[in-house]
């Protein structure tokens, strides 16, 4: 029994030799291991395009929706009745003053002023002969063998002689006036639309409408700013014209151009608005009456503003802020509040300074206070 025990301690004595051992030849292996590892790697640093405020000067403008109106649009109707003879222009022409639209029939009316002419003559030899009557009773009732009865009858029919002469050429112009009504001439220049009365209508004087005439160069543009931008848009015009940009649907840059040349007398108290209206030369009739565009009235310039791109722009619950290069390369970010756009900029009335370095790039993967590698941009097109 003795010796069973004396056994077992020496196979545990020699267990924890053991144990020690391969304990020790662990942390060996540890702290060699250790020491011969590579060294960790530097924290990335990502990269931001960044470019510099610009400063200039800024147009401000007034924006609005408006409508197109012709100056002048009228209906074509006949002032003498007939059969419609010709049709001189098409459907849609584009005419100018003077040019030839419809023809009526002319035979009656030439027809007329021949017999009013040739009536003209008659009466001019009536005429003649009562002055020439006249002039021998002069002579005859001077010797005393005419009495004052036959001289005064004398008189009475020269008289008469000329007033039927004054009628008869006014017969004469009536004639020509109707002979020249039955062409139907443009009295201003612009675009017919579709015709309405076909070639063989018997045209009436009592309403058969022929065609419509609209004046398309130049043109109106009516708009209604508000109560509030009045007093800008008469500042503005107190200073001189008001030029006026007109943009198609679709256009980011005016396709026309004009002036501002009427405000109206009295403002709508049921929208607080007020009409007004813009003068546009339209050579190309590019506008159309009836046709919705929008205008931009140049109001006032204003230096030294200081513009930035809009994609830099972010936004929180607190506002519109701009990230830009702060103190050792970190992100610094800046409430802003902003002004009118001119393109792919947009003015900042406060927040950022002229020597900021604007981040315009990576903006959802930096936040304030991360480091950043900057990597300047070509200055934004001004």
């Amino acid at each position: 029994m003795r010796r069973w025990k004396i056994a077992l301690g020496t196979a545990v004595a020699l267990g924890a030799i053991s144990v020690a051992s391969v304990h020790f030849l662990d942390m060996g292996n540890l702290s060699g291991g250790a020491a011969g590892a590579a060294p960790a790697p530097a924290a990335f640093v990502m990269p931001v395009p960044v470019v510099n405020v610009v400063k200039k000067t800024l147009p401000i403008y007034l924006d609005y929706a408006a409508r197109v109106e012709s100056i002048r649009s009228i209906t074509l109707q006949a002032r003498v009745p007939g059969y419609l003879q010709e049709q001189n222009a098409a459907d849609g022409s584009d005419v100018k003053q003077g040019d030839l639209l419809y023809r009526i029939a002319p035979d009656d009316y030439q027809a007329a002023l021949e017999q009013a002419k040739a009536q003209v003559q008659r009466d001019s030899a009536t005429l003649d002969y009562a002055k020439s009557n006249l002039g021998r009773g002069t002579d005859l009732a001077k010797a005393g063998y005419l009495d004052k009865d036959s001289f005064d009858q004398r008189t009475s029919n020269l008289r008469a002689a000329q007033a039927a002469l004054a009628v008869d050429q006014a017969a004469v112009r009536t004639a020509e006036l109707n002979l020249g009504y039955a062409e139907i001439k443009a009295p201003f220049s612009g675009r017919i639309g579709r015709n309405q009365a076909s070639v063989g209508t018997l045209v009436s004087v009592a309403g058969t409408v022929l065609n419509t005439l609209v004046q398309l160069d130049p043109i109106y543009v009516t708009f209604n700013p508000s109560e509030s931008d009045l007093v800008q848009i008469e500042q503005a015009k107190a200073a001189g014209p008001i030029a006026v940009d007109v943009l198609l649907p679709g256009e980011t840059q005016p396709s026309q151009k004009g002036e501002l040349t009427f405000i109206d007398n009295t403002i709508d108290h049921s929208t607080g608005t007020i009409t007004a209206r813009a003068t546009i030369g339209n050579a190309k009739f590019t506008l159309l009456p009836g046709q919705y565009v929008r205008v931009r009235l140049h109001v006032k310039e204003q230096p030294n503003t200081l513009m930035v791109p809009q994609v830099a722009l972010g936004s929180s619950q607190l506002g519109k802020y701009l990230y830009v290069i702060g103190k050792g390369n970190t992100v610094d970010q800046k409430l802003v509040s902003l002004g009118p756009t001119d393109g792919d900029l947009i003015s900042v009335t406060s927040g950022i300074s002229e020597t900021d370095q604007v981040i315009t790039g990576n903006l959802q993967k930096i936040g304030p206070g991360m480091p950043v590698s900057p990597l300047p941009q070509p200055k934004p097109a001004s």
